[in-house]
């Protein structure tokens, strides 16, 4: 992407050429760094969290916090996960208009991303139902010592 970046640069600023395909490759690039990072390499404590009111509860409210949060994410991304596969693989008849890739390559991170989502909501939301549940939420980290 930051190749990409300097390429259009160069050509537009020093040589008076733009090059319209560099723009194209770095919003696909983008794409696919923000959904792969998201999915598979960020920790939950890197995320934004409005936690204000999850500290200062007790360790039972706490509880009952994480179980609907992370419900309410597993039970919106999977209802929409058909739907969405389907509209990705439906894509797949358009194209980008300079580089030529087709459209369900360049949005299949998405789905990725959902099934990451889904599966870090699943292993939380089972973890906070479990048996140990008390620990989980009294190490400190609340949904962090989840993921």
């Amino acid at each position: 992407m930051f190749a990409g970046f300097l390429l259009q640069v160069v050509s537009r600023y020093i040589f008076n050429q733009p090059i319209g395909w560099t723009f194209e490759l770095c919003v696909v690039a983008y794409i696919w760094i923000v959904f792969w990072s998201s999915a598979f390499l960020l920790k939950e404590r890197d995320h934004v969290a409005f936690n204000v009111i999850y500290l200062a509860s007790p360790p039972g409210v706490q509880r009952w916090f994480l179980m609907i949060g992370f419900g309410f994410l597993l039970a919106a991304f999977a209802a929409s996960l058909p739907m969405t596969i389907d509209f990705v693989t439906f894509m797949a008849i358009d194209r980008t208009p300079l580089l030529r890739l087709r459209f369900d390559w360049v949005f299949a991170v998405y789905i990725l991303f959902m099934l990451a989502v889904i599966y870090r909501c699943a292993h939380a939301l089972l973890r906070v139902l479990g048996p140990r549940w008390r620990e989980t939420v009294e190490k400190g980290g609340g949904s962090e010592t989840l993921l």
